[in-house]
């Protein structure tokens, strides 16, 4: 089909679909009541209401759609809306439409946009220089974010290797720990093995999309995942801890099916065991249990393996302390960050290695077999070590944790009665509400209901915030959960404002 033609066509179907939604039913956001133990979606009332199609074209960028777009966006049915400013944590958009950015993003615009010492920071570094071969130089700029980084662990880390993504954190973690065995003297190449947990998420490459738990989103590529990545439940209390449980029995049974996997695949065949200290999008900010990961640590001591930690989304100060295991009385052996790392003004992550996994390198080979093109990046580094300054010069990670509690406190005041939230949880300034058709039997409403989209749609389109949604909270296919993480700078006033907010979105979308 010639240019013409094409952009002819998809002219010829907007115009169709604009007509068919001034026809199409209006699918209202307000649900009526659903009797406990119903899988049935809810029916609709008429208190809000516009159509489904009008909404996907209202966040088109195209305007007059004269050309479709050449670039792949996540979905090729619609266009998303297209962002043309953003300054503080108000995003605009190409439609006028302006958005209180409460979630930064996915998590990761944490002290805001348009930050004028982090801009400083990265044109002072391009002006020096803007690549590096990391293969075969170093520079200056990345020995003082690496410094940083490390003093930011007490010491309690040996060093840090930086990257681009979180899923190149957990490659790299993945391959660090099989190496770490292979560095030992003598070596322990029956080493293979990973234990992880249900429901979790590392990362879309294959070796990280391996490792993650979510159902719905390896069902694509099963047949070409890793098998020698094996599976533990959750550290979910609300779905997982049983009606007159104590929380102290409740770990202690997750630390027994630990152990009895290491038995069932060998113990000496096990790397390590991999978690994130609080599940971030695919279950909706779920904070372990307290003593969890002090017995889980206590499990891979006794058979040798390692404890790596997956930081990316919840470390970096969102949950109130710079790493998230300070919090948890463990140190892991090999822990992964980004999204807060350099905040968004530059793609950054990064893998930290113990003083165990150092020294074993370094009585060893020295070397690690694994490089990137990017790896290490100036301009990069340059933008995460402004911002990690900005975060430990202003206090950030306190404020986080002050008014973090504020946030949660707010959160349960104003939405744990509501009919259909039946969970709040979260720490620091990442809280989740999941939602249910039955707080009683916490039964989830049907997957063709689309309860988190409709939640993200009203707080998007008609109360202006971000309120990130999430599917498959239940067991990788059914449950609804939304959350919000807001920037590192919020104060309480935020807080209250942010709530308000949230309460007004989910009444809207839901009654």
């Amino acid at each position: 089909m010639s240019a013409t033609n094409s952009s002819r066509h998809f002219q010829v179907l907007l115009r169709r679909v604009r007509k068919s939604a001034l026809e199409f039913p209006s699918i209202s956001y307000k649900l009526q009541a659903v009797p406990c133990c119903s899988t049935r979606e809810a029916p609709a009332a008429a208190a809000f209401s516009t159509s489904a199609i009008t909404r996907n074209l209202e966040q088109s960028p195209l305007g007059n759609a004269s050309e479709p777009s050449a670039l792949l966006h996540p979905t090729l049915k619609t266009a998303p809306l297209n962002v043309v400013a953003a300054k503080g944590t108000t995003v605009t958009f190409s439609n006028g439409k302006k958005m209180e950015d409460t979630t930064c993003g996915a998590a990761v615009a944490c002290i805001g946009y348009d930050n004028e010492r982090v801009k400083t920071s990265m044109i002072k570094q391009m002006e020096n220089f803007s690549y590096s071969n990391s293969m075969f130089y170093g520079h200056q700029i990345g020995e003082e974010l690496a410094a940083e980084l490390i003093r930011g662990t007490n010491g309690e880390m040996s060093k840090v290797y930086l990257m681009c993504s979180g899923a190149e954190a957990m490659e790299a973690a993945m391959k660090m720990a099989r190496q770490y065995y292979m560095e030992l003297n003598p070596k322990q190449p029956q080493r293979t093995n990973f234990i992880a947990r249900e429901g979790s998420f590392h990362g879309a490459t294959l070796g990280s999309l391996s490792m993650s738990g979510h159902v719905g989103r390896r069902k694509l590529f099963e047949g070409m995942l890793f098998d020698n990545v094996h599976r533990v439940s959750a550290a979910n209390e609300y779905r997982g801890k049983a009606d007159g449980q104590t929380t102290e029995d409740y770990v202690q049974q997750l630390a027994d099916e630990l152990d009895r996997k290491f038995q069932e695949i060998g113990p000496d065949t096990v790397c390590a065991f991999v978690s994130e200290p609080v599940v971030g999008a695919t279950l909706g900010t779920v904070p372990a249990p307290a003593g969890y990961f002090k017995a889980m640590k206590k499990v891979c001591d006794k058979y040798g393996a390692l404890l790596i930690l997956d930081e990316v989304m919840c470390g970096m100060g969102r949950c109130g302390s710079l790493h998230e295991w300070e919090q948890e009385g463990v140190v892991p052996d090999i822990q992964t960050v980004a999204k807060g790392l350099a905040g968004g003004f530059a793609p950054m992550a990064g893998m930290f290695i113990s003083h165990r996994v150092s020294d074993a390198l370094t009585a060893g080979t020295g070397v690690f077999a694994h490089a990137h093109t990017y790896q290490g990046h100036p301009v990069g580094c340059a933008a995460a070590l402004e911002v990690q300054r900005i975060v430990r010069e202003d206090n950030l990670v306190e404020n986080v944790r002050e008014n973090g509690e504020y946030l949660g406190k707010l959160l349960h005041e104003q939405l744990d009665g509501h009919p259909y939230v039946g969970n709040v949880r979260g720490r620091g300034f990442f809280w989740s509400l999941e939602f249910v058709a039955c707080k009683k039997t916490k039964e989830p409403f049907p997957p063709s209901a689309g309860i988190a989209k409709k939640v993200h749609l009203a707080a998007l389109n008609d109360v202006g915030i971000s309120f990130y949604p999430g599917i498959g909270t239940k067991d990788g296919v059914t449950g609804d959960h939304a959350w919000i993480a807001p920037a590192y700078t919020s104060t309480k006033h935020d807080m209250e404002r942010i709530v308000s907010k949230v309460k007004e979105s989910v009444i809207l979308a839901l009654g």
